[in-house]
């Protein structure tokens, strides 16, 4: 990263700039998506912020301003790519990376328990 290159942090700021800015442009106001968007305002100012600490989780964040493009008219898949590029790919694939190990081990658990209770259900029908 060169020195005139803004940090990923500066980068997110902008793309929260860049959502409110294109609401603004269409004439809606905060309340109004909220309501679109059936979400709890502090999600849409965290959006909006660009503050690193605010955002949601990765995850969320992609269904989040899938939503937000819709209530807001712009193209989702724009709106997913700036995102993107604003935490970085290093941000992002080490958020893909931390998901990984816990989404196995969710998997794993819910096999066991869906095992378990098969078990039981067999056993108390043949009683």
């Amino acid at each position: 990263m060169t020195e005139t290159e803004p940090k990923p942090g500066e980068k997110l700021a902008a793309f929260g700039r860049w959502l409110a800015r294109e609401r603004e442009l269409r004439g809606l106001g905060r309340d109004e998506v909220v309501r679109v968007m059936k979400l709890a305002p502090g999600v849409l100012e965290a959006l909006e912020s660009g503050e690193e600490a605010r955002m949601p989780h990765r995850a969320y964040a992609v269904g989040y301003l899938r939503a937000y493009a819709a209530a807001v008219g712009l193209d989702a898949d724009e709106v997913v790519l700036r995102y993107e590029e604003a935490v970085g790919p290093q941000a992002a694939a080490a958020a893909r990376r931390r998901a990984g190990p816990a989404t196995q081990v969710v998997t794993a658990v819910v096999i066991a328990v869906a095992a378990l209770a098969a078990v039981v259900a067999w056993a108390l029908l043949r009683s």
